[in-house]
């Protein structure tokens, strides 16, 4: 990928951020998404998404981010933690415990 085009990349994650701590999920969503999209590899990028998601009430959307996210990398706490609460909203508490033990089995919570 050309030093340009991760430069935009990396400008376009700095301004999904600002969206997001600005509490603005939905606009960070759209930004972070063309991000993902451009650089599906970018797992923090990819988590942050699944964060806008869960706050923006896109819990279809944040279930598929958090479990591609555990595909590539399984001891990701967080996206665990996420899922778990995502499931839990989705009123699966079933599908949500697995995930939620996990997470309290790697951070002794």
């Amino acid at each position: 990928m050309p030093i340009e085009k991760i430069e935009q990349l990396a400008e376009e994650y700095e301004r999904g951020r600002l969206f997001f701590d600005a509490k603005d999920y939905i606009g960070a969503a759209r930004i972070l998404a063309e991000v993902v999209a451009a650089a599906p590899d970018n797992l923090g990028a990819r988590l942050l998404l699944a964060r806008a998601y869960y706050h923006s009430a896109q819990l279809g959307r944040a279930e598929a981010q958090l479990r591609l996210i555990l595909e590539r990398d399984p001891a990701e706490g967080y996206a665990c933690l996420l899922l778990g609460r995502t499931l839990q909203r989705q009123h699966r508490p079933k599908d949500a415990e697995p995930y939620l033990r996990l997470h309290a089995a790697m951070t002794g919570a």
